[in-house]
């Protein structure tokens, strides 16, 4: 009897329990049911901690729609992973690779972002045999075009924009619509791009808010009363992107703005005259059901790793390149991060169309 483990570790997003259906699912053919599958409970600390439990077939079924996690995640992160825990004395990766042993695991799945893969890696190279899958809103896993869950938040934050267009039409308002993500600006591009927004700000290219402001003044000259901003929450000026790591989080101790989008509505506030509204959907980008596309990526990789497994080849991602499934080595995904390239098509396509970055 082959046994393997299943855990979801990081932020949670739409499609985790989608792709548990189709590993789980795929193992139970691939291995004609000569396979157990145990569930880890709320990620890497499930695996500390020794909290997993054998599976049923029923555990899997009628989960593909369902948002969130079966199994419960948490965060732990990779920097902490091999420090000794000063009050109870805990030696994490010891505690992991002895309960992989302790309950005759023969593979581990890990669903997980940039973090988790991170510490994927490290238990692959501890000896743990270790197929991983991307999870992410953010689509900043390097070694796939796509990451899990990013087009259903996209599919949110677009409709909050659309919906944000009536308002801000009846009303001749400024409209910033803060989208998630702190380090890139995949979600925030594409989520701009179909939501017909009139700027849009993402940390890879960093604003200057006269810049902004400008646009902002043109469209009403032209007689448009209302601009929309599709902010992420990592937009970043040109003058504090320009500040070394320890000055910008001095400058950040001495502001209290609840996010970026704030921040970025006060700066334009001494450039304009209209008013200026935010809109945050924060967690709402990250809940509810995966959408058709991402119930179709999930089957795709989940069957995907199934096969993997089934041939012992261990020590790797799931990606999709061109719309194909491939193995990637987790050491060339571990530590890198997929940012928006500054020649990327979809932000010349953007520009073409009038849209500013605020550069």
């Amino acid at each position: 009897m082959y046994r393997v483990g299943i855990l979801t570790s990081g932020g949670d997003c739409q499609g985790l329990n989608a792709v548990i259906r189709a590993v789980a699912k795929s193992l139970y053919e691939e291995f004609d049911d000569k396979v157990e599958i145990y569930g880890i409970r709320n990620g890497y600390a499930g695996l500390i901690d020794g909290e997993i439990h054998k599976m049923s077939k029923s555990d899997f079924s009628g989960i593909l729609t369902l948002g969130g996690t079966i199994l419960g995640t948490s965060r732990r992160p990779f920097k902490m992973m091999r420090v000794i825990d000063d009050v109870t004395g805990i030696d994490k990766v010891k505690n992991m690779k002895s309960n992989y042993k302790k309950f005759g695991l023969d593979c581990i799945v890990v669903l997980g972002g940039n973090g988790t893969h991170k510490s994927a890696h490290m238990l692959s190279e501890e000896g743990l045999n270790v197929v991983s899958l991307p999870k992410t809103i953010d689509n900043d896993v390097w070694g796939t075009d796509i990451t899990f869950g990013f087009q259903s938040a996209c599919d949110i934050a677009v409709n909050v924009i659309d919906c944000i267009h009536t308002t801000a039409t009846s009303h001749g308002r400024i409209f910033i619509v803060e989208v998630m993500g702190h380090k890139v600006g995949w979600l925030t591009l594409n989520a701009g791009i179909a939501g017909g927004a009139d700027i849009i700000l993402i940390p890879e290219i960093p604003y200057n808010i006269e810049k902004v402001a400008a646009v902002i003044n043109k469209r009403e000259s032209e007689g448009k009363s209302f601009s929309i901003l599709a902010v992420a929450e990592g937009a970043i000026s040109d003058k504090d992107a320009a500040l070394k790591k320890k000055e910008l989080k001095a400058l950040r101790a001495t502001q209290h703005y609840p996010s970026a989008a704030y921040r970025v509505a006060d700066e334009l506030s001494e450039y304009i005259s209209n008013e200026i509204r935010v809109t945050v959907p924060g967690h709402f980008q990250r809940g509810g059901s995966p959408c058709a596309y991402d119930r179709v990526l999930c089957t795709r990789l989940g069957a995907a790793a199934a096969r993997l497994i089934k041939e012992k080849h261990f020590g790797c991602m799931v990606g999709m390149i061109n719309g194909r499934t491939v193995p990637v080595p987790l050491f060339e995904v571990a530590g890198k991060l997929k940012t928006v390239p500054l020649d990327s098509p979809l932000i010349r396509d953007a520009k073409d169309l009038g849209i500013s970055f605020g550069d």
